[in-house]
């Protein structure tokens, strides 16, 4: 049973819309200005984090652009002052010392408001075509896992020396330390086996990629009966957002970016062949039709103002602290949910928060 408050995120639009690509409503555009003006809003209605996901070529489409999740989160850092920033991070990209200097310089930018998410990658493109082992699924976790143990130490502060399969650290301390806490916070993805005990052994908080309650409730009971040191574990839900004032808007919302969506196809499809077939986020997602990435609407949360806020109570009943959520078109979208789900989940919105239009009206 959670215990926490129910804290609620956004995704940063650093690789465009999460839905659909060619969507009127919402023009590809993954500049910094526009990850700026979100993240500034978002932090301004109230939203309690926001995910800067790490690609450095476009997973959908390599000629598109896409914002660098570290150099934009340093940035973002300095631009805001209470929305927790997570950066997620690829281990075989930065070496584990030059990433702990990294991360303790935009916790203490952000005056403790920063946070690693530590994922294992899935796009094999960006790998290959840069002379980047893409290894396989199971050596990808346990390089992952030994290049945490040596981040966490470094960015707690201590001495570390390392001999390992991947690293050789001799007597290495990072100065300044985190001025505001022990350290960063470390937010792991992942469902395989290998990604589970990782988590239960290195991670602060567990995102799950969006699927119906049921399974969310089982993967949480798996991770809480395995044995951990320190404090328990917290858990975070991928989820995309459609909630109007009624279901049947909602269903028919719905309904028009899964026509959007369809023109994507060809896209998917070469997205689908770069992709490594052993990750379970592309297994999960294959169960049941939906919209969104990492799971987007399979976890439910299309419909009324009111049954949107249920089911969110319901997944927060079930063990979930922190909603990353997705929308289209994003700031439209995200200043509705802020001006009417906000107060239905006991959260209060900034004051000047008002509904957008709805994007779409069925006719």
């Amino acid at each position: 049973m959670a215990t926490s408050e129910i804290r609620i995120g956004v995704w940063a639009p650093v690789h465009g819309p999460r839905a659909a690509l060619q969507d009127p409503a919402e023009p590809f555009d993954a500049s910094w200005a526009h990850n700026r003006a979100v993240v500034l809003e978002a932090e301004a209605l109230g939203y309690d984090s926001t995910l800067v996901a790490q690609h450095t070529i476009n997973p959908h489409v390599p000629d598109y652009d896409q914002l660098e999740a570290w150099t934009g989160a340093a940035a973002l850092a300095a631009l805001t002052s209470r929305i927790e920033i997570i950066a997620a991070i690829k281990p075989y990209l930065v070496h584990p010392v030059v990433l702990a200097k990294m991360a303790l310089q935009i916790e203490n930018i952000s005056e403790g408001r920063f946070a690693i998410n530590l994922v294992n990658a899935w796009n094999r493109l960006e790998y290959e075509k840069a002379g980047i082992l893409f290894a396989e699924h199971d050596d990808r976790y346990a390089y992952g896992r030994e290049w945490i143990s040596v981040v966490e130490r470094l960015v707690r502060g201590e001495r570390v020396t390392h001999a390992g399969r991947n690293f050789q650290i001799t007597d290495y301390a990072l100065a300044p330390k985190d001025l505001y806490r022990a350290r960063p916070r470390i937010y792991v993805g992942g469902e395989s086996e290998p990604a589970r005990a990782l988590v239960a052994d290195h991670g602060d908080t567990w995102f799950i990629n969006g699927q119906p309650l049921a399974d969310v409730a089982a993967l949480i009971g798996d991770l809480r009966r395995r044995p951990r040191r320190g404090a328990p574990l917290s858990f975070g839900l991928a989820a995309f957002v459609i909630a109007r004032a009624t279901e049947r808007e909602a269903q028919d919302y719905y309904e028009h970016l899964t026509q959007l969506a369809a023109r994507d196809a060809q896209i998917r499809a070469i997205q689908r062949a770069n992709s490594d077939d052993k990750v379970v986020m592309l297994q999960t997602i294959a169960k049941s039709p939906r919209i969104g990435s990492n799971g987007g609407t399979a976890a439910g949360l299309v419909g009324s103002y009111d049954q949107v806020a249920q089911r969110i109570r319901a997944f927060h009943g079930a063990g979930i602290e922190l909603f990353m959520l997705q929308f289209q078109p994003l700031s439209a979208e995200m200043r509705t949910f802020a001006a009417e789900v906000f107060p239905r989940l006991g959260k209060q919105p900034a004051s000047s928060v008002r509904p957008s239009a709805p994007a779409f009206i069925a006719r």
